[in-house]
């Protein structure tokens, strides 16, 4: 989720009336919008980029307190949500905008089948392992051994775990115990990298020793049989209550069986090893939990590793597993994935079975895959792409991609410059460099663009995922969980709870808007491409442990290149192409066509053969496999 990034109006406002207020005597004339066929989508057009306008400090510790009490308070909260949303231009751009556009209120995409090279296509009814096996097909082969690395550093994969325990050089019941011990290491006082909310080292035992008994018989049950995989604690994963990140929803909501995602994952022998860390209830981008710690970013511990997937984020940056399962309702797998410097993919809306997942975001929110490595995600991708709910229309056939690095033909680049540049130096020198080394090497096209209302986008995907987050969540606030969530998430739920049917209405319609312009886009080019976040990771301050904190200025940069994919059902990956001048990882994301998954792995995967020889191992790094 993200964050709203304004300060309210001065405090004298306080006095004024209610009724004073209920007329809106201050209300913004909203914005009149053009039709979508006369926005000019080039690169000269007369569209203006509009940047995020923060103006808010950062709170946290007894300020962010005295903020919430005011803001809880019946009139005086009701006052300073008013202005919380006029100084935030939802007013002016969403509540009061005029336009002609009709609401869209689920990003499902229609399919029209389309010719792609190299990619497999796969019948329906397969089994988790079948698919697995050809994901495992598309593979380019190696000759890489647990010994033998030409890279200066490099993560194990999958199929590393897989070759070492079928030639017997280790075994699932060993990595599992290491795995303990690393988890229990990076616990301790002086570490507190608050990796897991919960784990259970007799259940990771118990299914490691079930896996190494299997491979003893010779007869695993996948590539995945043995490997450890994490969960984001807003998935159901049993023997573990699904928390959110918080103190109280897994008391009204308990865990009684495992997410369709996870069960096919558990079907194809994978080590379930807890439930990683997350920003509370989603609620935000740093990933900072008052209640179970903050999930430390393992390149500089002192740093955040994204929210709210954070624990995800950073035990597949550590080396604790290849791969784990977050959850992107806006950038939430993408960010952390991008800060702690490894791969973060979100397939299109309603690719992956969404039951067993905390109902937080219907219609903005989908599982993704956070993994070492481009490969690794397409493995899993593979095993957790299932049949659609009941409730949804039928879905493509699961397409796969063959990742062969010498075999992609030429690729248009959407290329939105104002937006593309809204980063740090650092980010905007080190994406270009990627994206002209792709140029370079495979002869690939960059077409200018202009991306539209990227900011309208913004505020109408906050009020839509607050509004979805308010409905699902509400009578249990009404009776504790407001009490006892954060101070920060107290805030956000304050302004969520604001919000009314003429905010989401248009902000709906907004969607449309958005649908369209970027139909027309990606009638131009292959995928959209751009820095994933625009900011590296921040320090940790100490005074945000207890409450949270609120810092607008920071959130607005991380969330700024993630909102399409979650607001308009978009495949998105981002890859690690090189680090800042403090070493901190930086991402370039690749936004793809509905359904578009199998080219946009194929990018993503030529992306990461141009920069893997120069990633960097993290300072927090173990690893499992007990080579050096």
């Amino acid at each position: 989720m993200i964050t709203l990034l304004t300060f309210p109006f001065p405090l004298r406002l306080i006095s004024f009336t209610k009724s004073t207020y209920s007329m809106g005597l201050f209300r913004d004339n909203g914005v009149v919008y053009k039709s979508v066929n006369d926005v000019d989508l080039g690169p000269n057009t007369d569209e203006i980029y509009l940047h995020a306008d923060v103006k808010a400090p950062r709170m946290a510790g007894l300020i962010a307190k005295l903020f919430v009490w005011f803001l809880e308070m019946k009139l005086i909260g009701e006052i300073l949500l008013y202005f919380l949303k006029k100084n935030n231009r939802i007013q002016k751009l969403v509540s009061y905008g005029v336009m002609e556009d009709s609401p869209l209120y689920v990003p499902l995409h229609p399919y029209e089948d389309f010719e792609e090279e190299e990619v497999k296509s796969l019948c329906p009814g397969l089994s988790p392992a079948e698919q697995v096996q050809h994901a495992i097909d598309c593979l380019q082969s190696s000759d890489t051994t647990l010994q033998d690395s030409h890279f200066s550093f490099r993560r194990w994969k999958i199929m590393d775990y897989s070759r070492a325990y079928s030639s017997q050089q280790i075994t699932p019941l060993v990595v599992a115990e290491r795995l303990i011990s690393a988890v229990v290491q990076s616990s301790e006082p002086g570490m507190d990298m608050s990796f897991f909310i919960s784990y259970d080292a007799r259940d990771i035992l118990r299914q490691a020793t079930e896996s190494t008994l299997r491979y003893q018989r010779g007869e695993p049950l996948s590539v995945l049989d043995g490997v450890p995989i994490a969960v984001k604690d807003e998935i159901d994963c049993m023997p573990y209550p699904t928390t959110g990140g918080s103190k109280w929803l897994h008391k009204v909501r308990p865990c009684k069986e495992d997410a369709c995602c996870v069960e096919r994952l558990r079907s194809c022998g994978a080590i379930l090893v807890g439930k990683t860390n997350m920003h509370e209830l989603g609620a935000g981008t740093s990933g900072i939990n008052p209640h179970y710690g903050t999930s430390r970013n393992p390149y500089n511990p002192k740093r955040i590793s994204g929210g709210s997937s954070s624990g995800s984020a950073a035990v597949v940056c550590a080396g604790l597993c290849p791969v784990a399962l977050g959850v992107d309702g806006g950038g939430s797998v993408r960010m952390p994935a991008a800060l702690c410097g490894v791969v973060g993919f979100k397939p299109s809306y309603g690719r992956i079975p969404h039951s067993g997942v905390l109902p937080l975001n219907w219609t903005v929110g989908m599982v993704g895959v956070l993994a070492g490595t481009v490969e690794d995600s397409l493995i899993v991708y593979a095993a957790i792409s299932g049949q659609p709910e009941p409730h949804q229309s039928p879905m493509p056939r699961l397409k796969l991609p063959m990742l062969k690095r010498s075999s992609m033909s030429s690729i248009r680049l959407a290329k939105s410059n104002e937006w593309f540049n809204d980063c740090s130096d650092d980010i905007r020198s080190c994406c270009l460099k990627a994206l002209a080394s792709l140029q370079k090497l495979y002869g690939w096209e960059t077409v200018e663009v202009t991306i539209p209302d990227i900011e309208v986008m913004r505020l109408a995907h906050y009020v839509t995922i607050g509004s979805e987050c308010t409905a699902s969540i509400a009578h249990h606030l009404e009776h504790k969980g407001r009490s006892e969530s954060g101070w920060d998430v107290r805030v956000a739920l304050s302004i969520y709870g604001s919000f009314d049917s003429r905010d989401y209405l248009n902000a709906q319609r907004i969607r449309n808007r958005q649908t369209r312009f970027h139909e027309k886009i990606f009638s131009m080019a292959d995928v959209i491409v751009s820095p994933m976040v625009g900011v590296t990771a921040y320090e940790i301050m100490e005074d945000a442990q207890e409450t949270g904190e609120l810092d607008y200025v920071n959130g607005a940069a991380l969330v700024r290149y993630s909102i399409a994919g979650n607001f308009l059902g978009l495949p998105a990956v981002t890859v690690p192409v090189g680090y800042d001048k403090l070493g901190l990882p930086i991402g370039i994301q690749f936004i793809g066509k509905p359904w578009s998954e199998a080219k946009l792995i194929q990018i993503a995967y030529a992306m990461e053969a141009l920069c893997e020889v120069e990633y960097k191992k993290p300072q927090v790094f173990y690893d499992l496999l007990g080579v050096c």
